[in-house]
């Protein structure tokens, strides 16, 4: 992966063009938590997100590992087109839901041979999503490499999921589930067709995002440290939320200048 750095002035500026945004959310929006339930996206950027997304017309779309359930619950009131367990579940601009779920039987099997594993292990969480499972060792890290460990040994047995690893977390999903090609998909539907992505996200799980969007001509943007295929970059969560506020004000003064010119 490479590694490009950028502060947030660098950012190339987005006036005057018609743009899709994509949105991780955890480490991106909202700060990273001891506990996945205990993130917050603070009201301020919710009502940002909202308002870009009416002034790029519905063109904004939530990309995360959470499922779409927690994640309108974390962008209330904004309810808009969203990418959930890595896009494994996708809620297109219409409203309708995409599923790829694991089989009942196997789905069910994981679930219990996971519980009995992680019940040996304090401090480690165990995140059942339906169509994947996320197994968290951020209070745990003495645990980490048989967590991985049994992880590995599933998806062995397995060929329809694979691994998904990120920050002291590793998740087990279907097969050829991702981000780059939820974001790919988006982009072939109204209303994201015909404008130029631009994707935020800081993980691991992020990188595929920023292939997309990089292929697509786009502007992909790595939050925080670390080598990534992302074109640009800022420090952390914070100056994404300046970030917002600036793109805001540059959609707001576009959008007056067409009325102007009408």
């Amino acid at each position: 992966m490479t590694s490009v750095v950028s502060e947030i002035n660098t950012l190339p500026s987005l006036s005057g063009g018609l743009y899709a945004f994509f949105f991780d959310v955890d480490g991106t929006l909202a700060a990273i938590e001891a506990q996945p339930d205990q993130v917050t996206i603070p009201a301020r950027v919710r009502q940002h997100l909202q308002q870009i997304s009416n002034l790029s017309h519905g063109a904004l779309a939530l990309v995360s590992g959470r499922p779409i359930s927690q994640l309108d619950k974390l962008a209330a009131p904004l309810e808009a087109p969203a990418a959930g367990v890595h896009g494994a579940e996708r809620r297109d601009a219409t409203g309708q839901i995409h599923r790829h779920a694991l089989p009942d039987t196997v789905a069910s099997a994981l679930h219990d041979e996971l519980e009995q594993a992680f019940s040996q292990w304090p401090g480690a969480v165990l995140e059942a999503k339906g169509m994947a499972f996320a197994l968290h060792f951020r209070n745990a890290p003495e645990h980490e490499q048989a967590i991985m460990q049994l992880a590995e040994q599933i998806v062995s047995r397995f060929s329809e999921l694979t691994l998904q690893p990120g920050k002291c977390v590793v998740e087990i999903k279907p097969q050829g589930i991702d981000k780059g090609a939820a974001i790919n998909t988006f982009m072939q539907e109204a209303p994201f067709a015909g404008r130029i992505p631009v994707f935020v996200g800081d993980d691991l799980t992020d990188e595929k995002g920023f292939l997309a969007v990089n292929a697509l001509q786009g502007i992909s943007v790595k939050v925080g440290e670390g080598p990534s295929e992302a074109r640009y970059r800022l420090p952390d969560t914070n100056a994404v939320w300046q970030w917002l506020e600036q793109l805001l004000l540059q959609l707001e003064h576009d959008n007056i200048g067409k009325e102007f010119r009408l």
